[in-house]
């Protein structure tokens, strides 16, 4: 081989050298730029979803945010803010009951006597007032009295005697779950009962409230009204019954009367009183 030829071939050696470094450096860049690339995206989804985290932590529950809320009242309402639900037309005096929709007593009380409640509303004897209280989802935890509430808000909306239905069947042996669940908590069930009354069986806009808590606000209204009636007639649980500003109870004196008989005398009693 010549000594030209000979240099030729190194040239053209170191040439093809230098033109592989060249690629390998721009390959070798373009790796870093793409993990550089690549983890600055997964930076950003991790602090993304930190804040995300964050921002969720601190969001309001539906009941806090329903503090806030603007109130909207049940159609068949009257008072303040629509915390007024009296039904009935005839009498002249009004019966004010007070209970809250998980409370035990207050499902034995429908149960044992609210068709002869409602008989005598019904014959005129006197207007009934509701007044619903939701101290044991505090006492117990949960939500499921709000729930149920509101719901009975939704139920008064469509119509009085669909409350009266619904209250009825909230309150049931076949409805009404033990106190220490919160079954009143999930809006199906609560529709569920709902279905069990003509009136609210498949009733689309009574769902919808239902579901989207129309009446939340009301129902936490509600709830004071229990509480400064309580401390205004000298009663702290439920059920109670007032009738002129004063406590109606049995013949002990303490308590809601729990049997038609008790229930009787105690109305005659108010209703001459």
């Amino acid at each position: 081989m010549s000594q030209r030829n000979s240099q030729a071939a190194k040239t053209a050696a170191r040439e093809r050298l230098r033109q592989e470094r060249e690629r390998e450096a721009k390959r070798a860049k373009a790796k870093r730029q793409v993990v550089v690339a690549v983890s600055v995206v997964a930076g950003l989804a991790i602090a993304g979803g930190v804040a995300y985290g964050i921002a969720q932590a601190n969001k309001p529950s539906a009941w806090e945010a329903a503090e806030d809320a603007k109130l909207v009242a049940p159609a068949n309402t009257s008072g303040k803010n629509g915390l007024d639900v009296v039904i009935g037309e005839g009498g002249e005096k009004t019966l004010a009951v007070y209970e809250d929709p998980r409370c035990p007593v207050c499902a034995a009380f429908e149960q044992t006597v609210g068709e002869t409640l409602r008989k005598g509303m019904e014959d005129g004897r006197y207007k009934v007032q509701f007044v619903g209280a939701t101290f044991l989802d505090g006492n117990l935890t949960g939500e499921g009295s709000r729930n149920a509430l509101s719901a009975l808000g939704a139920a008064l909306d469509v119509s009085p005697e669909a409350f009266l239905d619904y209250k009825s069947a909230i309150y049931s042996a076949e409805f009404h779950p033990e106190e220490s669940t919160d079954k009143f908590a999930d809006d199906d069930y609560l529709i569920k009962i709902a279905n069990s009354v003509d009136a609210l069986k498949g009733n689309k806009d009574f769902e919808k409230d239902v579901k989207e808590g129309t009446f939340d606000k009301w129902a936490l209204e509600m709830d004071e009204k229990f509480d400064a009636d309580g401390k205004k007639y000298g009663f702290g649980g439920t059920p109670s019954l007032v009738m002129d500003g004063k406590l109606v109870t049995d013949s002990g004196g303490q308590n809601a009367p729990m049997s038609v008989e008790e229930f009787d005398k105690a109305i005659e009693t108010a209703l001459k009183g």
